[in-house]
């Protein structure tokens, strides 16, 4: 037991040093750790010399929260399958109060800006064990010569199957109603005991943010919603993103189409995603612009861009809004058989847009994905999703953040991909249990032919991943011509700027 006790004092120092627990706090935050492991009996303690200065000048809680479970599990206190919901019911212990978080994050915006607020708000994050960065770290991650972003994600689990995605993010019973609900906030029954959320007003009404525990960018959180209502993008969207963006200037937001294969995982709830990374599409250059004698101060770009994206620019708010819900409402009812795009048809609603907004020098920057989730005989998971050729590399819906250019890779990618450059650096043959990586494997010899030392095979399959993701971009392109996104563009007004 003295090494539970040991480790108990190390959490409480940390607190004091990392969580703001106060002195006046300490015995009853240490009273509640000891109420959290099940110990009444304290005759162990008795002559045990405890180093009140142990645990100082440590900035993380993972090897604390380790050495605990594991002394825990070693005095018979808990099993090895409840480490990590013992370690979040500490850590919520020792983490300040809702309330308490909100105050602090307020004073300091008020004083120092949105931008130190929210630095501050995610390192306490870090720093209560909410956001699981030393396990973000580990991601592989490179920023590819054709622009894009590629990480392999090893902390959470891939869903081939959209409806399994959206089945892990539901709760059975009514309490709370989603994984994103505010009731989320403290709930020791999704591990969520750290989570801490501020409120921000977006269209008059009042809206939470919090950062994602496995977040897939810098600071990547979510804004959601108090009502459990679903996702929906209409004119008010365009309005409350641009909200945001004026309270966080420093963030990109954006929506997710609200339909399956190209919506996020959480449909049932209405929500934004946006952090402090700027996202490789943000960045693409125009194709052209296009202007409206209807509207003077602003321009649409055609982006030169594998989807298919017009940005809407201006720093007139109004004109941004208007413009958007413009494109929207002709894209919800847009049909080209000839193309594959039918709007609406026995199965449902097929067309859908994924607004998303940065603001910059030239003033507000509003991008309209268009996107489409039918699907056809020879295409059932989309015909506007990955393509099969690609599911060995990308099979889960391409949403709103890789439709901007940054791309959430399967964990299991890792090892496979090192078998199949192990094969090519020995020159051998694919290995037999590996045939659906195929024309993976025969792209990348030919990429490195001319070398297959290890390290030019490795920066091999880093060129084909951003290819094959490219080429995943471009099956998601509704229009696979940009001469076809002008003229969508001509029938609402707009022609190209001479």
């Amino acid at each position: 037991m003295e090494k539970v006790f040991r480790s108990v004092e190390k959490l409480i120092v940390y607190a004091k040093e990392n969580l703001y627990l106060s002195e006046k706090d300490a015995d009853y935050a240490r009273n509640g750790i000891y109420r959290i492991l099940g110990i009444a009996d304290f005759e162990a303690l008795k002559g045990l010399s405890v180093d009140r200065n142990a645990g100082k000048g440590i900035s993380s809680p993972d090897e604390l929260l380790k050495e605990l479970v594991a002394s825990c599990v070693e005095a018979g206190l808990i099993e090895e399958y409840q480490a990590e919901f013992i370690a979040d019911e500490v850590m919520g212990e020792i983490t300040l109060k809702p309330s308490e978080v909100e105050k602090r994050f307020y004073e300091i915006f008020e004083r120092d800006g949105s931008a130190a607020a929210t630095e501050w708000l995610y390192d306490q994050s870090v720093k209560s064990d909410y956001v699981k960065k030393s396990k973000l770290d580990k991601n592989p991650r490179f920023d590819a010569e054709n622009g894009l972003v590629i990480t392999i994600n090893k902390a959470k689990p891939e869903f081939r199957d959209p409806k399994k995605a959206v089945s892990g993010n539901s709760v059975k019973g009514g309490y709370p109603k989603c994984s994103i609900c505010h009731e989320n906030e403290g709930f020791a029954g999704r591990n969520k005991r750290t989570l801490r959320t501020v409120d921000v007003e977006l269209d008059g009404k009042k809206w939470f943010w919090q950062f994602s525990p496995y977040g897939y960018f810098y600071q990547h959180g979510i804004v959601v919603n108090y009502e459990h209502t679903p996702m929906f993008v209409e004119k008010a969207t365009f309005t409350r993103l641009l909200d945001f963006v004026d309270t966080f200037p420093h963030y990109f937001i954006g929506s997710n189409a609200a339909l399956e294969r190209i919506g996020g995982s959480v449909l049932a709830h209405d929500h934004y995603q946006g952090g402090g990374e700027i996202l490789p599409m943000h960045k693409a250059k125009a194709y052209c612009v296009m202007r409206s004698k209807d509207y003077p101060d602003a321009i649409v770009e055609v982006v030169d861009w594998a989807g298919t994206v017009v940005r809407v620019v201006s720093d007139n708010r109004v004109a941004i809004e208007e413009i958007s819900n413009k494109i929207k409402e002709k894209w919800v009812n847009f049909t080209a058989p000839e193309l594959g795009i039918i709007p609406k048809d026995e199965k449902g609603v097929h067309n859908a847009v994924s607004p998303t907004v940065v603001k910059t020098g030239r003033g507000y920057e509003m991008s309209i994905i268009l996107r489409s989730n039918i699907t056809s005989d020879r295409y059932p998971d989309g015909i506007f999703h990955a393509h099969p050729e690609f599911h060995i590399i990308k099979k889960e819906s391409i949403g709103l953040i890789e439709a901007q250019g940054l791309f959430i890779l399967p964990g299991r990618l890792e090892k496979e991909l090192a078998r199949l450059e192990d094969a090519i650096v020995n020159n051998q043959p694919i290995p037999d249990d590996m045939t659906d990586y195929s024309m993976i494997f025969d792209e990348i010899k030919a990429i490195a032919a001319n070398d297959i030392s290890k390290e030019n095979v490795h920066e091999a399959v880093k060129k084909e991943l951003a290819s094959v993701c490219s080429r995943i971009l471009d099956n998601t392109a509704v229009f696979k011509d940009k001469k076809l996104t002008v003229k969508f563009m001509n029938d609402l007004g707009f022609t190209l700027d001479k």
